[in-house]
């Protein structure tokens, strides 16, 4: 999948309009029934033509789904940044260099939210930065969401439908060999030209599921987590330990061993659809149960992945546990299903959070 489609948009909600405050017309008084005239020095004032005001239109429905889902994806990418940003020696093979920002039009919307991401969103024919990650090089040169992206390395970038795709396909080349690409953005008006270091980081896509089931799923590039999962997840470190476990089993190649890249690819595309197919994820949807051990040794990774980036890791015992005690396997739709093992799980983590405090106390690299 291209860069720019795998990394999904941090999108920025427009602010709500304003409704203008109206002087409310002068009063007048009315003249009583005699010959007396008023002062003239005070002149009567002709009346004032009452002005009606009319309210905003209610947000249709595809605005209201839109907003709900910029918001869940805002989280989703600022919570992934440390992660994919501080591990790229960890994630290996799957390190590239990334330009650290997202971009979109409209029509990267299905038909029936193109107009909805115009009035949301802001968004025109033009690609317009979604998002930028924390602590990118894009992010330290000063790109910033809302830019229009015109061109990179003097190369003029596509517009309209399929554009994103198109993009993807000219920037690609444009970051193998560089240390950093030169882009023109419009902003407020005017045309800024940037240079933008470009950032090794682990190139994984993060995806939203469309779904309230409380699972998530791998494919070997890709990470999904349902709408589900994410409300589960009550703090931004309880999303981590989540993402930082699926990014753990694609850098070990787990979807590969277990031959179900291509069954986990088949759901993560069905899921992000507007309407997904709810009829083939019944059960396990083909998935098979993780192995107790590969799953420890996928829990073993995420830790130090976590660690690495700043999320707090005290917490990710009492978090599995939870979610393992409110849906527990018999829920075959829901992540313990798939890796039922919690408490093999747990005493791995154990033994791994002992490791890292050691390390961190004597102040030694923290590689598993």
């Amino acid at each position: 999948m291209p860069v720019l489609k795998r990394l999904q948009p941090l999108l920025q909600i427009a602010a709500p309009r304003k409704e203008l405050l109206l002087i409310p017309a002068a009063l007048l008084l009315a003249a009583c029934a005699t010959t007396t005239s008023a002062p003239p020095d005070l002149p009567t004032r002709p009346a004032e033509p009452s002005v009606r005001t009319v309210p905003p239109a209610p947000p249709t429905q595809e605005e209201i789904a839109l907003q709900s889902l910029a918001t869940m994806q805002d989280r989703l990418y600022r919570v992934a940044a440390p992660l994919i940003v501080n591990n790229p020696e960890l994630c290996k093979s799957q390190a590239r260099n990334l330009l650290g920002f997202t971009a979109k039009n409209r029509y990267s919307y299905s038909n029936e939210y193109i107009a909805a991401a115009q009035r949301v969103l802001g968004l025109g024919d033009k690609l317009r930065i979604m998002g930028v990650l924390a602590g990118s090089g894009a992010a330290n040169a000063g790109v910033r969401a809302g830019d229009v992206l015109l061109s990179v390395e003097d190369r003029i970038l596509p517009e309209g439908e399929n554009a994103e795709r198109q993009a993807a396909s000219i920037l690609a080349p444009l970051v193998t060999g560089r240390s950093s690409v030169k882009i023109a953005v419009l902003r407020d008006g005017g045309n800024v030209t940037l240079n933008v270091p470009l950032t090794h980081a682990c190139a994984y896509g993060f995806e939203l599921g469309n779904t309230d089931n409380v699972t998530a799923y791998a494919d070997g590039y890709r990470v999904l987590v349902s709408r589900g999962m994410m409300n589960f997840a009550k703090t931004d470190d309880e999303l981590a330990y989540v993402l930082a476990k699926e990014m753990a089993h694609i850098t070990l190649g787990h979807p590969a061993r277990q031959r179900m890249s291509a069954t986990a690819g088949g759901i993560i595309d069905n899921l992000t659809r507007i309407r997904p197919d709810m009829s083939t994820m019944s059960g396990l949807a083909g998935i098979k149960p993780m192995p107790q051990e590969l799953d420890a040794i996928a829990d073993r990774l995420s830790l130090y992945m976590l660690v690495r980036a700043g999320y707090k890791i005290d917490d990710t015992i009492p978090f599995w546990r939870r979610l393992a005690a409110q849906f527990p396997p018999t829920v075959l739709n829901a992540y313990t299903a798939m890796h039922p093992g919690t408490n093999f799980r747990v005493a791995a983590m154990g033994r791994t959070l002992k490791d890292i405090k050691a390390k961190q106390a004597a102040n030694k690299p923290l590689m598993p």
